[in-house]
Order: C-alpha cells, then sequence, then structure tokens
C-alpha cells in the first residue's frame, strides 16, 4: 500500500510539475497578446492604417484562466496558496501534517464540486441542455468508436459562443477548466499522501 502510495505521488508531482513550469510562461503569452493590443489601438489612434484587434482582450482572458486553471496543481505542490500562519507557522512538521491531512479533505471536496460543474458547463458549451454531462460525453464516445468523428459529431448540438463581437467559441477554454480542476484533484490526493508519510515518519512524501 505504501509503495502504491509513492507511486502515486511521484508520477502526480512529476506530471504536474512539469505542466507547471510550462504553464509559467503563460504570462508572457498573456503579456504578449495585450500589448499587442495595445500596438493596435495606438496605431488606429495615430492614424496609422491599423485596426484594432477585436480577438486581443478574450483572448488574453481565456489565456488567463488557463494559466491560473493548470498552472494551479504546481503552486498546490510548491506552498504557494495563500494560507494563515498565525497559529500553523510555530506547529511542528507532525502537527502540520495532521491539520494538512484534515483539511485536504474540505479541498477535494471543493474540486469534485467544481470538477462536476466544469464538466456540465462544458457539456453545455457542446450543446448539451439536460444536464447530464457523463451520459452526453458516453454518448459521444460510443458515437466515436461506432461511428467515426462524425459519429461522435452527431451527438454534439449548438456550440456556446461568447456574447462579444467576436464570438469565440467557448468549448475549449471549459475544457482546460475542467483538466486544470482535474490535475488540482490529483495534486490534492498527492498531498494527503505526502501528510500521511509525514504522520507516520515515512520517507517518500
Amino acid at each position: 500500500m505504501i509503495g502504491m502510495m509513492r507511486r502515486y505521488v511521484r508520477v502526480i508531482d512529476g506530471m504536474n510539475h512539469r505542466i507547471g513550469r510550462v504553464m509559467m510562461y503563460g504570462i508572457f503569452v498573456m503579456m504578449g497578446i495585450l500589448f499587442w493590443s495595445t500596438l493596435t489601438k495606438v496605431g488606429s489612434d495615430a492614424g496609422f492604417d491599423i485596426n484594432p484587434s477585436l480577438w486581443t482582450l478574450e483572448t488574453a482572458q481565456f489565456v488567463m484562466v488557463a494559466y491560473y486553471m493548470i498552472g494551479g496543481p504546481y503552486a498546490i505542490q510548491m506552498g504557494s496558496n495563500v494560507r494563515m500562519d498565525l497559529f500553523y507557522g510555530n506547529w511542528s512538521t507532525r502537527r502540520k501534517a495532521w491539520f494538512d491531512a484534515f483539511t485536504v479533505f474540505f479541498l477535494m471536496f471543493y474540486l469534485a464540486v467544481l470538477l462536476w460543474g466544469g464538466l456540465s458547463s462544458a457539456s453545455y458549451s457542446l450543446g448539451d441542455f439536460r444536464g447530464e454531462p457523463l451520459s452526453f460525453f458516453g454518448g459521444i464516445i460510443a458515437g466515436f468508436f461506432t461511428g467515426g468523428v462524425e459519429g461522435a459529431a452527431e451527438k454534439i448540438g449548438v456550440l456556446e459562443r461568447s456574447n462579444s463581437v467576436w464570438r469565440a467559441y467557448l468549448w475549449p477554454i471549459k475544457f482546460l477548466m475542467v483538466f486544470g480542476i482535474f490535475l488540482m484533484l490529483l495534486q490534492a490526493i498527492s498531498e494527503l499522501f505526502k501528510d500521511i508519510f509525514r504522520i507516520r515518519g515515512i520517507d517518500g512524501g
């Protein structure tokens, strides 16, 4: 059992560490998009033949969501989340582990609720208005195996779009959110295992 927990921690921590290190550069992508938006607007106001881009602000928002959600597991792993250290900072390592092992269940419950809501929202973005995401995605997968891409596409309804002038499709960012929440849930379980290691004085946390 301990061996399986160690392997889980090693795999999940390694995966989220690599993903998080890549997502760190997302802030520069967002800055580049906003810089381009500024250039086009200033150039247009100055009389240059440059039209302000309608897509930049919304794209920057999407990049920020992806940066925050997919980088979340790495932040949890590094302990970068905000916490109140009024009492916690003076506790022993074992006492901190006991407290963390208890409170991480609240985080996992919250992430599970978010995951269900994200799945519902993602299915809605693909035209499912019944509020049954599992059966909807199950139908898409079944359609893919029986009829290929066309069979899966038959299960998809009207795609949700944003209310902006750009009218961007929302399903890509919603699936990225679901992916990020799922990774955070996996990382929370990893943190629980590491707390158990610390409580029992086992190497590997």
